[in-house]
């Protein structure tokens, strides 16, 4: 069992080794783009003056925050956490404040690129696949998506769900968050969910892991999972995006 696991964890090793041998020719490609279109991914991470936050750039991380395990996610007076459930792990974390939602979920990556660029695209074509409407454009936390997502009514008719994806590349891991609700269409709603994004701090730890594998969470040690009364939906993808963060508000719009 050892040695399984041991040969494993040599593979992830050997996989970022790869990884990191095919950035140099990426980042070649980029400064050579004559066309004035440089690929926006494969590059380092910029820099995160604002956060989010590695777990090594705070000497408390718990002050203010709830204690997931692979992150610490800001407390908002009257907010309600949720987590959401892949299998048997615990992969994303929900901050429902009012009308409006964020979905926290953090994923391993390479040690010296970051993918949110990649990342976008993926989305942005899985949307537009379904028929969707996706804008990229820069916003107070960088580039994001604002999309309109196809979603069924209650009464059976076609609708759409308003949503922004943001995300943050750190070192070794990147952040995602799903933003709904009213905080997808208007900024005073957005702002303190935007405020919940950038003051997480992200636990990637040591161990080796393969990038994109999401970084497992874990209930705190006072809190009991209550279900919602209805089968939690599996993910589509390694990112997560067949989780609804949020199934009520004024996100939802009938389609004519």
């Amino acid at each position: 069992m050892f040695r399984r696991r041991k040969e494993r964890e040599d593979a992830l090793d050997e996989l970022d080794e790869a990884v990191e041998a095919d950035e140099e020719p990426a980042e070649d490609a980029a400064e050579s783009d004559d066309s004035g279109d440089a690929r926006r991914y494969n590059l380092p991470p910029a820099a995160r003056p604002d956060g989010p936050w590695d777990v090594s750039e705070t000497s408390s991380p718990a002050d203010g925050r709830v204690d997931l395990g692979g992150m610490f996610v800001p407390g908002v007076e009257g907010m309600e956490l949720r987590v959401e459930v892949a299998g048997e792990s615990i992969v994303a974390a929900t901050v429902v404040l009012r009308d409006s939602a964020v979905q926290l979920q953090a994923f391993a990556a390479p040690k010296s690129e970051g993918i949110w660029g990649e990342v976008r695209e993926e989305i942005a074509s899985g949307i537009t696949q379904q028929g969707g409407v996706v804008d990229e454009v820069e916003g107070p936390l960088g580039w994001e998506l604002r999309a309109q997502v196809p979603v069924p009514l209650p009464d059976g008719r076609n609708g759409v769900q308003l949503v922004r994806f943001v995300g943050c590349d750190g070192p070794r891991w990147f952040l995602r968050g799903v933003i709904s609700g009213q905080g997808a269409v208007q900024p005073q709603a957005a702002g303190v969910l935007e405020s919940v994004f950038r003051d997480t701090v992200v636990v990637r730890g040591e161990s080796p892991m393969a990038p994109r594998d999401p970084i497992v969470l874990k209930l705190p040690n006072d809190a009991q999972m209550v279900p919602d009364g209805g089968a939690a939906a599996e993910p589509q993808s390694r990112f997560g995006d067949g989780i609804d963060p949020m199934r009520r508000g004024p996100e939802i719009t009938e389609l004519h």
